[in-house]
């Protein structure tokens, strides 16, 4: 690989070898190229590669006489609020999300305050690899403004989804991982104002990861015995850039990233009555709970932008992925693991129940995922292939090809980086699961 790894919204790459301060400024001035004028909003997740990314952005952004807004160390989820509440014409966050040390990234933002769709990152990546940045003279250069306060709109923002003095009330043991990232910064402010007593792991943003950055079970093992060793009621737990939340109950259960938007949804839905939107690759447990109050639901292909497109197409009161990032709308259109942690203590506090009977109330289904290798040449013939061999399907090639049947789902659909296919099935037990991925594989070896 010679370039990063460009997505819809943005890139990532190891620094130093795909992603160096050139590539940043280049990709950064083609984003500002393809914006409206005005000033971009930059912060950074903790990583020790942010702050040199952060300056190589703000100077090539300057010399290409672009003002600029920097909010430091900061979560994904605000940075959104912030482009909203300076007005800016948009926002770049340095970030590799819940990849390994080597890695950083930038997400764009629209002055929308979301994640660019595709559409405009199309423009942006056509932009990075056609042109040179438009230098202008030294009495047109850009500037830089410091941001004294990068998280006090967006924790009132959340403050206001629920009732916070219930909540403060119940006087909840909470532990939280931030694992180094920048989530801890708005994560315990946001939990002491809801008079949570707090144990905070990870708490110093640097980017030290005491264990790998995604929230995982395997990855978390130490964090599932602190919830019951610290007597909390739950444990929270966040990826470097605070936009995905796994959950623990308070015997050191992993409840994981797929019921934190359940539980969400259904705890919302009891308030509101309104659409909800997650991607296709999310478990069915937010269906079910659409379907439970009749509420309409709809499926969007892989991403936070698609994600965000459908739900302001469908007026949606909720959604977001199954990876932990639930998205509502009062707040801002990103997936925001502090609208998690409020929602669900709101849960607990308004039926005075835990979390894991939270979960335990909610349908069960098993979830299996697996790689098959196959060439790019080969996709479009592979998915004609699964589609005739399961005919008794519903299908779907929103994203990939989905083939639902009542209880149980299959999706498979092609990695943008690597020549191979995801498939991802679920279904009440993990056997039957299990079984669909293999005759998938099976279909996919005969291409």
């Amino acid at each position: 690989m010679n370039e990063p790894i460009i997505s819809v919204s943005g890139l990532r790459g190891i620094v130093g070898e795909t992603l160096t301060p050139e590539v940043a400024i280049r990709y950064a001035a083609a984003f500002a190229a393809s914006i409206s004028p005005g000033v971009i909003v930059i912060g950074r997740d903790g990583r020790s590669s942010g702050e040199l990314l952060v300056r190589a952005v703000q100077a090539g952004l300057g010399a290409i006489g672009r003002d600029t807004i920097d909010a430091g160390v900061a979560a994904t989820p605000p940075i959104g609020v912030l482009v909203r509440q300076y007005q800016a014409a948009g926002g770049v966050q340095i970030t590799a999300s819940h990849n390994p040390p080597p890695y950083n990234g930038m997400k764009l933002f629209s002055a929308e305050g979301r994640v660019i769709s595709s559409g405009p990152g199309q423009e942006v990546l056509a932009r990075y690899r056609s042109a040179s940045p438009d230098w202008v003279r030294h009495d047109r250069l850009g500037t830089v403004q410091s941001c004294p306060d990068s998280l006090a709109v967006h924790l009132n923002a959340v403050l206001d989804t629920v009732d916070a003095d219930r909540i403060r009330k119940c006087r909840f043991k909470v532990v939280l991982d931030s694992n180094h990232g920048a989530g801890s910064l708005l994560g315990r402010r946001l939990l002491e104002e809801l008079g949570c007593q707090v144990t905070l792991l990870g708490g110093q943003p640097d980017g030290r990861f005491a264990h790998p950055a995604e929230p995982t079970a395997d990855n978390l093992v130490d964090v599932l015995a602190e919830v019951p060793r610290a007597g909390a009621d739950v444990g929270f737990c966040q990826d470097p850039d605070a936009d995905r939340l796994a959950v623990i109950d308070r015997s050191g259960r992993y409840l994981g990233e797929e019921y934190t938007l359940a539980i969400c949804v259904d705890h919302v839905l009891r308030q509101r009555k309104g659409p909800i939107v997650t991607n296709c690759s999310s478990r069915r447990m937010s269906k079910d709970m659409a379907e439970k109050y009749g509420q309409p639901f709809f499926h969007s292909a892989v991403g936070e932008a698609n994600v965000a497109d459908v739900m302001l197409a469908k007026d949606a009161i909720f959604g977001g992925e199954g990876n932990g990032g639930p998205i509502d709308p009062r707040v801002g259109l990103v997936r925001d693991s502090f609208v998690g942690m409020a929602q669900l203590l709101d849960a607990m506090a308004a039926r005075e129940l835990s979390i894991g009977q939270l979960a335990d109330e909610l349908p069960r289904y098993e979830m299996v995922k697996t790689k098959i290798a196959l060439p790019r040449e080969k996709v479009s013939a592979a998915l004609d292939a699964l589609e005739r061999h399961f005919d008794d399907a519903k299908t779907d090639r929103l994203d990939g090809l989905r083939l639902d049947w009542p209880g149980r789902w299959l999706l498979v659909r092609p990695s943008n980086t690597e020549p191979i296919v995801r498939a991802f099935a679920e279904a009440p037990t993990a056997e039957q699961a299990a079984n669909l991925c293999r005759q998938a594989a099976a279909v996919l070896d005969k291409v």
